[in-house]
C-alpha cells in the first residue's frame, strides 16, 4: 500500500474512472473522483491532499499552483502528454513536482488520424447523412485515392511515425519533419526528412503530431496555407493551438484547403468533453468551422481506446506511487521536481 491521503482526480469522466479504478486499487491508491474542472474558483475543493490528478483542460496557472502549494499539494500528476495548461515556472518556484504521461499506445491517435483522413477523402460523413435521409445518389460524393499522393507528417515522433507507416502502406509518398530525424526509420520506410516549406509545397495531405510550444503556436497560419498546394487536406489530432483557426477557415472557404479532419480545436477548453446539446454555442468561430461541408470534427477522442486508457492509468498511478515511495518519476515523465 503506497497511498496516503486521497488523490483528487479532476474532471473525472466515466471512461477515466473505469480505467483508473482497478489500477489504483491494485496499487493501494485512494482516488477521489471530482466531476468539475480545476481552476481558480474550484481549487478550494482540493481539500487536504498531497497530490492532484489533472486533465488537459484543467487550469494549473500560476494563481492555481500558488493555492495548491499553500494547501499542501506537492505533486501534480497529469494524465495527458500535453502540459501547456500548466505553469511550469510557477511549479518550480513553489517546489511542486509535475509529471505527465510521456508515452501511451501511439496507435490510438495514429489510427484516429488516418480514420479522419479516410472519412474526408471519401466523403463518408456526407454519404452517411444522405443514406440516412434515403438519398442514394452519388453525384456529390466523388472522392480521391490516397495511393500515389504525398503526405507530410509534421512531428514525426512516436505517433507521427505510426501514421507514416500506415499511410506508406496505402501507397503514399511520405515526407517527415521532426526536430530529431531518425535516418534509419526514414530509410526503412522509403521516406525523407524535409523542412516545413517543402512539406507545404509538396504534400497533398498534411497531418500534425507536434507538441504545442511557443514556437509551434499557430504553426499553420495564412502564410503557411498560402504556400501549400491548392486543395491540400489538413489533419490535426495533436493540439488545437497548432492551427490558426481563422486562417484555416479562410483557406477552406477559398478552396486553398480542400478539407480538414480535426480532433482538436484551439478553443476547445470548456467546449469539448461536455454536453452542450440544446444550447446555442457562443463560439461563433467553431460554429462557422463545423458548418463547412468539407470539415470533419471529433471532440478530442483520439486517445480514447481501451489500450491507451490503460497505459495512461498505469503511468499516472505509477508516478503517484513513486512520489509516495520517494522514488524518481518514471522515465521521461518528469517535468519539474
Amino acid at each position: 500500500m503506497c497511498g496516503m491521503r486521497p488523490v483528487p482526480v479532476f474532471d473525472a469522466k466515466s471512461y477515466f474512472r473505469d480505467a483508473f479504478t482497478p489500477v489504483a486499487l491494485a496499487a493501494g491508491i485512494d482516488l477521489r473522483f471530482v466531476d468539475h474542472h480545476l481552476d481558480a474558483t474550484t481549487v478550494d475543493s482540493v481539500g487536504e491532499a498531497d497530490c492532484v490528478c489533472l486533465g488537459s483542460h484543467d487550469d494549473a496557472s500560476a494563481e492555481v499552483i500558488g493555492k495548491l502549494a499553500a494547501s499542501g499539494v506537492k505533486l501534480i500528476a497529469l494524465r495527458s502528454d500535453g502540459f501547456n495548461n500548466v505553469d511550469l515556472k510557477a511549479a518550480r518556484q513553489h517546489g511542486l513536482r509535475v509529471v505527465h504521461v510521456s508515452t501511451y499506445s501511439p496507435h490510438s491517435v495514429a489510427e484516429h488520424s488516418v480514420a479522419l483522413l479516410l472519412a474526408i477523402s471519401r466523403k463518408i460523413p456526407l454519404a452517411h447523412d444522405r443514406v440516412r435521409g434515403q438519398n442514394f445518389t452519388l453525384d456529390p460524393l466523388v472522392g480521391f485515392e490516397l495511393h500515389g499522393r504525398t503526405v507530410g507528417v509534421v512531428g514525426a515522433g512516436r505517433i507521427g511515425r505510426v501514421v507514416a507507416q500506415i499511410l506508406s502502406g496505402f501507397g503514399m509518398a511520405v515526407l517527415l519533419n521532426n526536430l530529431e530525424p531518425d535516418a534509419e526509420f526514414a530509410a526503412r520506410l522509403g521516406a525523407s526528412y524535409v523542412d516545413l516549406h517543402e512539406i507545404a509545397e509538396r504534400a497533398d495531405v498534411i497531418t500534425l503530431h507536434a507538441p504545442l510550444l511557443p514556437d509551434t503556436h499557430h504553426l499553420i497560419d495564412d502564410a503557411f496555407i498560402g504556400r501549400c498546394r491548392p486543395g491540400v487536406v489538413l489533419i490535426n489530432a495533436s493540439r488545437g493551438g497548432l492551427v490558426d483557426t481563422a486562417a484555416l477557415i479562410r483557406g477552406l472557404e477559398s478552396g486553398q484547403v480542400g478539407g480538414a479532419g480535426l480532433d482538436v480545436y484551439e478553443g476547445e477548453a470548456g467546449l469539448f468533453f461536455e454536453d452542450h446539446s440544446g444550447e446555442v454555442l457562443s463560439d461563433r468561430m467553431f460554429a462557422n468551422l463545423s458548418s463547412l461541408p468539407n470539415v470533419l470534427i471529433t471532440s478530442h477522442q483520439g486517445f480514447l481506446t481501451t489500450n491507451a486508457l490503460h497505459d495512461i492509468a498505469a503511468s499516472t498511478i505509477g508516478n503517484i506511487c513513486r512520489y509516495y515511495d520517494d522514488r524518481p518519476a518514471l522515465d521521461g515523465t518528469l517535468l519539474t521536481g
